[in-house]
């Protein structure tokens, strides 16, 4: 199988400055109001997430699914470029082992007068079938985003 088959992108071009998108993503509470994902329907909540916003700095989150049982995962910043780029890993915290550890890149570039073409890439998954879930879930958790930044929901 190709390593490229085992990375997963999704471009968005969202309603907002590259400067406003890039916020949602630089403190926990910020976060808390969008970084969790819809199943059948249903929304998940954030129900914990601590960060160290910082190149090096630590982030910590739970999940909770629409019936009740928690999920946590983590992972560490590793390069911040204001407004342009964020590079950190992933890695869920479920048992009986943890999953195998990603490195996710977000980019946010300029659109039109006022909008975001944010990418996100994650890479290498272990299947293409942690690749697929992760694009439902990763898909979901950036149409909340755009739905809090269309609305100005930052704060």
């Amino acid at each position: 199988m190709n390593p490229d088959d085992l990375s997963l992108t999704i471009v968005r071009t969202l309603d907002a400055p590259p400067e406003l998108v890039f916020e949602c993503w630089t403190s926990a509470e910020h976060a808390r109001r969008w970084w969790y994902p819809r199943q059948g329907g249903k929304d998940f909540a954030c129900v914990s997430f601590a960060m160290d916003f910082r190149a090096g700095g630590d982030y910590r989150y739970c999940i909770r699914s629409p019936d009740g049982q928690d999920t946590w995962a983590h992972g560490t910043f590793r390069e911040i470029d204001a407004n342009r780029r964020l590079v950190f890993t992933f890695q869920w915290e479920w048992a009986p082992e943890p999953s195998d550890e990603t490195l996710i890149t977000v980019t946010f570039e300029p659109h039109g007068k006022a909008g975001t073409k944010l990418t996100f890439t994650q890479a290498p998954f272990a299947s293409e079938q942690m690749r697929d879930g992760h694009e439902a879930g990763w898909g979901a958790v950036l149409d909340r985003l755009a739905e809090a930044v269309a609305r100005g929901a930052t704060r």
